[in-house]
């Protein structure tokens, strides 16, 4: 009898040693075990390999699916799922280009007609803007816009720039016949991209063409009153199945609260997409991997993500976000962190709703204390086109990190160049050192920094962020 107070005494002095390990003592652990095994850098050279572009509803865009479905199982996730939706997959066909008798090489952006044969006036409408318009709304109804992918220099102080696809709205709703954007990279780079704001395809054609041929036009249109263009294309649009790849870690205290990081594993169909977006996917799936390893189990779940889809019009986030609404499972989303062309992380971008980034600076001064490559960089800057987009517009916090990239390898974006050579594999190891820390802090905290914001709330933001335009141009503006 005398002893169980003996054997109550030493279950004590037990858990008092099974103390909770301090963040510094996690993170060091983790900076050691993913310097040691990280996987980021072969599994992406692997993948460019066998399967090469990741265009959704492709033959290569299954086989991504299964490769990152069967990665999470190889790192011992049990709960790994696919999230299948249906959408109407584009791909490209034939393209030939004329422009005042001239061949020109060009290039077919997303969502282009099946089929169209298009002759018309070519009109010069500088950087495609809206203000680009105003001082003769009519000029291009019936004609093909010609204009710039970027701000061309001399624009107005202060002038925002659209994506290529919001300027393709604009043209259309100025009753443009066709589209031609010069892009802004040298070297006779050409890109490609979705040229519609909703996924759907467009009425016209839209095509892409070289910085240099753009300029070279421009100087013609100056000096010639009128130039012809004439575009003939074939595209192909499909019904088809495409998966979202969700992993899985239940959290130890609140598993009802879940912390999504998510990066889109599509690309586009000119060449691997290393960058845009091996980089970001590919180091989610070694985070994944450091979870797992490191035995890391926060408070709150966590799931990574593999979203398809992102490409043509964020299609497989946008699913995930419609059904989570759809069954109420929204409310338990409580951030969501994309990894979109992500690399080399250097500080913490909280895109959200947040007047105090105390949080986040305390987080990442832990991280730079490992490494000081990591220079806590920390911005509230709120943009759209990826797939923390319509989480954002549910009014839950996203994340993302302040990529320290060579700008180089961006002149490459959509464009045939963009392969496995661009990789650094420092840089992608840092961002799954970096990623791996910053996540589990989050989903680890006591008290997370932001909370879901209400629909009035999220209006205002949208409004002060700036985005309130381009979301009405897309058809996303949802409070009018």
């Amino acid at each position: 009898m005398r002893k169980l107070p003996l054997l109550v005494l030493a279950l004590a002095v037990a858990s008092a040693c099974q103390k909770k390990e301090a963040l510094n003592e996690t993170f060091a652990r983790i900076d050691t075990e993913i310097k040691q095994n990280s996987k980021a850098y072969a599994t992406l050279g692997e993948a460019t390999a066998t399967i090469g572009h990741r265009l959704t509803g492709s033959e290569n865009g299954h086989k991504a699916e299964e490769y990152t479905y069967n990665k999470f199982k190889e790192y011992g996730f049990e709960d790994v799922a696919y999230q299948e939706f249906e959408v109407e997959a584009w791909s490209r066909g034939d393209i030939a280009v004329q422009i005042d008798g001239d061949s020109v090489k060009a290039v077919t952006l997303g969502h282009s007609p099946v089929s169209a044969d298009v002759t018309g006036e070519l009109v010069d409408m500088g950087s495609g803007l809206e203000a680009d318009y105003a001082a003769n709304p009519t000029a291009v109804k019936d004609k093909i816009a010609f204009f710039y992918i970027g701000i061309l220099p001399g624009s107005p102080e202060g002038s925002r720039n659209l994506h290529r696809s919001e300027k393709t709205a604009i043209a259309l709703r100025h009753g443009a016949k066709g589209v031609i954007i010069y892009n802004q990279v040298d070297g006779g780079v050409l890109f490609t991209g979705t040229a519609s704001v909703t996924g759907e395809l467009l009425t016209i054609p839209a095509i892409c063409i070289s910085k240099e041929d753009g300029f070279a036009l421009k100087e013609k249109l100056k000096a010639k009153k009128k130039i012809s263009a004439h575009i003939a294309m074939t595209n192909h649009s499909d019904p088809i199945k495409a998966r979202n790849v969700i992993a899985t870690i239940k959290g130890s205290e609140l598993p009802d609260e879940r912390i999504l990081i998510g990066g889109h594993l599509d690309s586009w169909d000119l060449a691997t997409g290393a960058i845009d977006n091996g980089i970001g996917s590919f180091s989610i799936l070694d985070i994944a991997r450091a979870f797992k390893a490191n035995k890391l189990t926060p408070r709150r779940t966590v799931q990574f993500i593999m979203f398809m889809g992102e490409e043509q019009g964020l299609l497989g986030s946008t699913y995930m976000v419609n059904e989570a609404v759809k069954n109420g499972s929204i409310e338990n989303i409580k951030y969501m962190m994309n990894l979109d062309m992500t690399g080399n992380p250097i500080g913490i971008n909280a895109g959200g709703k947040l007047s105090d980034t105390t949080f986040f600076r305390n987080l990442g001064a832990e991280v730079a204390k490992v490494d000081t490559i990591f220079k806590n960089k920390i911005s509230g800057e709120s943009h759209l086109h990826s797939d923390h987009q319509p989480f954002m517009l549910e009014g839950i916090p996203v994340l993302g990190l302040h990529s320290n990239l060579d700008r180089s390898i961006y002149g490459c974006y959509h464009a045939n160049c963009d392969d496995f050579k661009l990789v650094n594999e420092d840089h992608i190891r840092n961002t799954a050192r970096f990623g791996t820390m910053i996540l589990f802090g989050l989903a680890d905290a006591e008290k997370l920094p932001a909370s879901k914001m209400d629909s009035e709330t999220t209006k205002q933001f949208m409004i002060d962020s700036h985005l309130e335009e381009p979301l009405k141009l897309a058809g996303d503006w949802k409070w009018d």
